[in-house]
C-alpha cells in the first residue's frame, strides 16, 4: 500500500496571485509621475545623452577640419586621406540627424552648436608636422583618442545613441589602421 503524499509547505506567493498582481504593479509603475515627467525647465543643463551626442559631433567636425589641414599641408596625401576625412563629415552629419530626430519625435533636444567656427581653427589651429609620416601619426592618435571617448560615452547612451557610438568608433579604429599601416 503506498503512503499518500505529504501536502507540500507553500512558500512565497502562488503562481495566480503574481499573474493578478503583476499586471496592476506594472501599471502603476508606468503611471507614476517622476521628475522627468515635470517638463524641461529653460535653464537645466542638457541630458547626459544628449551632451554626449553634441560632443560626438563635434568631435567629427574637428577631425574633419584636422584632415582638411593636414591634405592642405601635404598635397601628396589628398587622395588617401580624402575618403577618411569624407567619413568624418558623415559621423558628423549622423550624429547631427539623430538630435534632430530625437526631438521631431518629442523628445526636447538643445539645439546643437553650429558645425562652423567650433573645430580646431575656432581656438588654436593644430600644427602639422613637417613630415607627412608625422602627420599621419598624428591624425591616427586623434582617431584613436576619439574612439575611446566614444565608446565611453555609448555605456550610458540610449540604445540609437549607443548603436552609432560604437559604429564610429569602430570606424575610427579602422581608421588609425589604414593612416599607421596602409
Amino acid at each position: 500500500m503506498p503512503f499518500p503524499l505529504a501536502p507540500r509547505a507553500r512558500t512565497g506567493p502562488r503562481r495566480r496571485s503574481l499573474l493578478t498582481v503583476a499586471p496592476a504593479a506594472l501599471l502603476a509603475a508606468g503611471c507614476s509621475a517622476g521628475p522627468r515627467d515635470t517638463g524641461p525647465a529653460a535653464d537645466s543643463p542638457p541630458p547626459a545623452s544628449e551632451r554626449a551626442r553634441v560632443r560626438a559631433a563635434r568631435d567629427s567636425r574637428e577631425l574633419a577640419e584636422r584632415y582638411d589641414v593636414v591634405i592642405a599641408a601635404h598635397a601628396g596625401l589628398a587622395q588617401r586621406l580624402g575618403p577618411l576625412r569624407e567619413n568624418a563629415v558623415r559621423h558628423a552629419k549622423a550624429f547631427e540627424e539623430l538630435g534632430t530626430s530625437a526631438g521631431a519625435a518629442g523628445s526636447p533636444s538643445p539645439k546643437s552648436p553650429a558645425p562652423t567656427g567650433t573645430g580646431p581653427s575656432a581656438s588654436a589651429p593644430v600644427p602639422v608636422p613637417a613630415k607627412e609620416k608625422d602627420a599621419l601619426s598624428g591624425l591616427a592618435a586623434a582617431e584613436r583618442e576619439i574612439a575611446g571617448r566614444r565608446l565611453e560615452a555609448l555605456l550610458d547612451a540610449p540604445a540609437e545613441l549607443a548603436g552609432l557610438l560604437a559604429s564610429v568608433a569602430a570606424a575610427g579604429a579602422a581608421h588609425a589602421f589604414l593612416l599607421t599601416e596602409g
